[in-house]
């Protein structure tokens, strides 16, 4: 298993984030030390961007939005995001990363 996911029930998993708002395009970049790099075009204010980074990890992971969460780091680019409904496995595989 990948160090920026951590398993917490059977059915779903936290993953760590490195957060990039304000960029050209949303884009999963890939891999940051012990963190998930996402890139959202969505400005960081008013929580813009992290409903945007939740969207694009409940599309690239075909789970819904409402499964997928931000715990901790509301405010800081360091967040933890929960997701519900799928195993570290198949993370990887739709991420396309190891």
């Amino acid at each position: 298993m990948p160090p920026w996911i951590t398993q917490t029930e059977p059915a779903s998993l936290t993953i760590a984030v490195k957060a990039v708002p304000g960029a050209k395009r949303s884009e999963i970049v890939g891999t940051l030390g012990d963190r998930l790099k996402i890139r959202v075009a969505a400005p960081p204010e008013g929580g813009k961007a992290n409903k945007a980074i939740c969207a694009l990890l409940a599309k690239a992971l075909d789970v819904r939005k409402q499964d997928v969460s931000v715990l901790t780091g509301a405010s800081d680019p360091h967040k933890a995001i929960r997701v519900q409904g799928v195993t570290p496995e198949q993370v990887v595989t739709a991420l396309n990363l190891d």
